[in-house]
């Protein structure tokens, strides 16, 4: 049973790496530039991801098919806590300390959205695909909020700078609050086909257009003077300890399979691109993130299988 599940994940995780190794490449043969890629990755964040939660969300979601749906942007808080605890107790391992808020930001926030939407899209097919997306999506309405607020003032940490509410509001968050609110009004109902259509062939590039930016993004990692022991800490944290306790969690609690598995897939992501994004915007030294999003990608192509695989076998087998 479980070998049959590593095959489908393993699969599922091979169609992913094809996608992102074609990002890898595209940058470091210079094909692909550092400027085009970040407009590449505005592009997606501000127009193609929204355009892709927008559609599915307005056809798919309503609150009596869904009723429970406020508990994924708690489940992803919830996460995100987690990761912050077990980052600063693996920080009492370490002895130099100046970058904790990096190593902490590594730890407490994974690739969320991009890499699980592309797993799902790979795994699942009908309906259980499109209730795994909109599972996402909800879950990124909490994830965001926190990641462009919280992880925004960690890497971006100065005594004297003050918080913006506007920040939070990243284009996929208002997306989502726009869909919601559209939903709950009715209004979605009234949106003709013809608004649909390129709604969906825009949404329709985000994943392969998110896994070209994912391979880029790791392609320009710094790997000189890499501090191997917190690197060790650092994957250990978030791809071993995050993923394992809340494998043993999720079977324990009997948590409906499909809820169960979004838990344990997103505590088994990699470190996430967009920290990238925010120092290299903000001007920060990249002491740490580049390294961390570079190894916890590659660990991930073995852990996110296993840790998949090892869930989806004892949730059957109960």
């Amino acid at each position: 049973m479980f070998l049959e599940h590593f095959k489908i994940t393993g699969s599922a995780m091979a169609h992913i790496l094809i996608l992102g190794a074609l990002g890898f490449i595209l940058v470091r043969k210079n094909i692909l530039s550092h400027e085009g890629l970040d407009a590449l990755s505005r592009l997606l964040i501000q127009v193609i991801f929204p355009a892709l939660i927008l559609s599915q969300m307005l056809k798919h979601f309503s609150f009596s098919l869904y009723p429970q749906w406020w508990i994924f942007p708690l489940i992803s808080l919830v996460i995100t806590v987690s990761g912050l605890i077990t980052g600063w107790m693996l920080l009492k391992f370490l002895k130099a300390k100046t970058h904790k808020l990096q190593f902490l930001s590594l730890v407490a926030f994974q690739n969320s959205g991009y890499l699980p939407l592309a797993m799902a899209a790979a795994m699942f097919s009908g309906q259980e695909a499109g209730n795994i997306f909109i599972y996402i999506f909800l879950f990124l309405l909490g994830f965001d909020l926190v990641a462009w607020s919280l992880g925004l003032h960690l890497l971006t940490y100065e005594k004297k700078a003050k918080f913006r509410l506007v920040s939070i509001f990243s284009p996929p968050v208002v997306a989502n609050l726009a869909s919601l609110a559209l939903v709950l009004s009715g209004l979605n109902k009234f949106i003709p086909a013809g608004v649909f259509r390129p709604l969906d062939a825009v949404g329709n590039c985000t994943l392969p257009l998110a896994m070209i930016v994912v391979g880029g993004n790791v392609a320009l990692a710094q790997l000189k003077n890499v501090d191997k022991k917190m690197v060790f800490l650092l994957l250990l944290g978030k791809l071993i300890i995050l993923p394992a306790l809340g494998l043993v969690l999720v079977l324990k609690l009997g948590l409906p399979q499909l809820l169960g598995l979004l838990i344990v897939m997103q505590l088994a992501m990699p470190s996430a691109t967009s920290l990238s994004v925010i120092i290299r915007h903000y001007k920060r030294e990249d002491a740490l993130i580049s390294q961390g999003i570079f190894f916890s990608h590659i660990l991930s192509l073995l852990t996110i299988p296993l840790f998949l695989s090892l869930y989806l076998s004892f949730a059957v087998l109960k």
